[in-house]
């Protein structure tokens, strides 16, 4: 994780002298089939990542909170892909070019130890998606994917966690391979049931009895 005071201030002085910009709730920071403009860091708000199926369908690939990166592989390696950037909320950001990044990097090695920590952190989660469906039924795979956006973002208290991070109904849907339909039918089930609450952002009330189903 990039918590630690050592690698927000690498992360800071890496990105400082870039140029400072906001972003409102849905505007896009790289558009489809749009080349990065630069590398991104992230001071406050949360940025999400997908892409466009063959159906036309948005696919929830990750979403990127503050003190990260983004978009990580194109910064490291130089190759593009068909990724989408959009303000999940209003955001603010530093963005310098990737050739000042790739200089930092070669004059002071040091700069690697957050960029590796980060691409280990997305390693982690697309592992944990992968493992998610795997379970058959969308309920388990819906139950799961809260559970694990409760750990990257949520807010706990004893069995209760709030996921502090706004999450469309489309947006969970696509990130466990089922319908927008089916996945707001099992919400409401698991709100019928106390197990979530859906009003602005999604509450977990008993976190165990919801690990219970997997």
């Amino acid at each position: 994780m990039l918590d630690s005071s050592k690698t927000h201030s690498l992360l800071i002085e890496l990105f400082d002298s870039g140029t400072h910009l906001t972003y409102k709730k849905g505007e896009f920071i790289l558009r489809p089939g749009e080349s990065p403009s630069g590398v991104f860091y992230i001071k406050t708000g949360f940025v999400k990542a997908y892409d466009i199926t063959k159906y036309g369908e948005e696919n929830l690939l990750i979403i990127r909170k503050e003190k990260e990166i983004f978009p990580l592989i194109w910064a490291i390696t130089g190759q593009e892909r068909s990724i989408i950037y959009q303000a999940l909320s209003d955001v603010s950001v530093l963005r310098i070019d990737r050739k000042s990044l790739i200089q930092l990097i070669k004059d002071k090695p040091s700069v690697l130890e957050p960029l590796l920590t980060m691409t280990v952190e997305m390693y982690r989660i697309h592992s944990e998606r992968i493992i998610n469906l795997e379970y058959r039924t969308v309920k388990e795979r819906l139950i799961s994917f809260l559970l694990t956006m409760s750990q990257r973002f949520g807010q706990k208290k004893l069995n209760t966690a709030i996921i502090n991070v706004p999450l469309r109904h489309q947006d969970i849907a696509s990130s466990i391979n089922a319908s927008r339909e089916t996945t707001s039918r099992e919400l409401s089930a698991l709100e019928k049931n106390g197990l979530i609450c859906t009003d602005g952002l999604v509450k977990l009330n008993d976190v165990k009895k919801l690990k219970s189903f997997l």
